[in-house]
């Protein structure tokens, strides 16, 4: 059974910082296409990071200079940490393999709430 499994959100100030993790059993990142995205009030889904299988990685606009995704050596695990965060990055975050906001995603987590504070 394939599991993804969303941690480290919570409240913090615009301009504070997070750390979120996405850990996955039954499954290795390294062999997937995988994203960090975020669904906004209004169930509108926002890609924030994706890597193909190919590597090649894409951050959105709004992620540029300020979030960095990075894995741990295990493959299972994959990390986005939020700096200089904005009320606007307030959103449930999730990670999700395959797929994209437009297309189905093969597994998903339930995802972690961050809300950003002005």
């Amino acid at each position: 059974e394939v599991r993804l499994e969303e941690s480290g959100g919570g409240s913090v100030q615009a301009g504070g910082s997070l750390r979120l993790s996405c850990t996955a059993s039954g499954l290795t990142f390294d062999d997937e296409e995988v994203g960090w995205f975020r669904k906004v009030p209004g169930d509108e889904c926002n890609t924030v990071w994706h890597v193909t299988r190919d590597g090649y990685e894409y951050y959105s606009d709004s992620a540029k200079g300020r979030f960095t995704v990075f894995r741990d050596g295990s493959g299972n695990t994959v990390y986005l940490q939020m700096d200089s965060l904005r009320p606007e990055d307030t959103a449930v975050y999730f990670c999700a393999t395959g797929g994209s906001c437009s297309q189905p995603f093969n597994y998903w987590g339930r995802g972690t709430q961050v809300i950003v504070s002005s």
